[in-house]
């Protein structure tokens, strides 16, 4: 299969526009780190938070070993995109375009838009959410300062790939030691950790308050 002229790259726009060093060893593998973080963001979103906050209130450790398996399904998926993706040098979209005909392709169109929408929502809405638990801005505000988001990243697309992935990464440097520090706060139970890494029967974990449990039936 031939590969597609340069006026159809994908992303023609920052296409080849990384320069990848020609050394070999940690200098080189340093070059490929910055688009992996970029690819780690689509994990980091309120909804994946949310959900993983209230199953673990729920089932404490129990649903650890889901995680694990939903993260070896992952790299498995973007293992087969990535080969994809080099081998044939297209993006997502235009593979689906040049393998499946058009009764296809627009089913899949229409999927991929009420998937994306879905899941700019739920980052617009938590990120909204929480600007006014922290700081009392209100909701309608709060979505229109979410927004000014895709401003900044066209604008760091403008100064270059690699300006972009600084800031990505030192976000993602932020979040991570903030997770760090709660990991030292929460000083969760290390032997019930690791057996929530073995798959068993799920049973919710019911607080109750001496107010309900002294309440008339």
């Amino acid at each position: 299969m031939s590969k597609p002229g340069n006026d159809q790259r994908s992303l023609s726009e920052v296409h080849g526009s990384v320069a990848v060093p020609v050394a070999k060893g940690w200098r080189r593998l340093l070059a490929f780190i910055g688009p992996a973080y970029l690819v780690s963001v689509g994990y980091m979103d309120p909804g994946n938070w949310a959900t993983d906050i209230a199953g673990g209130s729920a089932f404490g450790y129990k649903l650890l070993w889901v995680l694990l398996m939903s993260n070896l399904m992952a790299l498995l998926l973007q293992s087969l995109s990535a080969r994809l993706g080099i081998v044939r040098g297209l993006d997502l979209a235009q593979a689906s375009r040049h393998t499946y005909p058009s009764w296809v392709n627009l089913p899949l169109y229409v999927l991929a838009e009420i998937a994306i929408a879905a899941c700019d929502l739920a980052e617009v809405i938590g990120m909204a959410i929480g600007l006014n638990l922290l700081f009392g801005i209100p909701l309608l505000p709060g979505v229109l300062i979410t927004a000014a988001d895709a401003l900044i990243i066209l604008f760091l697309m403008h100064r270059g790939m690699r300006v972009l992935e600084v800031f990505i990464i030192s976000l993602v440097s932020m979040i991570g030691l903030s997770f760090l520090v709660e990991m030292f706060i929460v000083q969760p139970h290390m032997g019930e950790l690791i057996k929530g890494f073995i798959p068993s029967g799920l049973k919710a974990m019911h607080c109750t308050s001496p107010s309900a449990s002294s309440a008339p039936r």
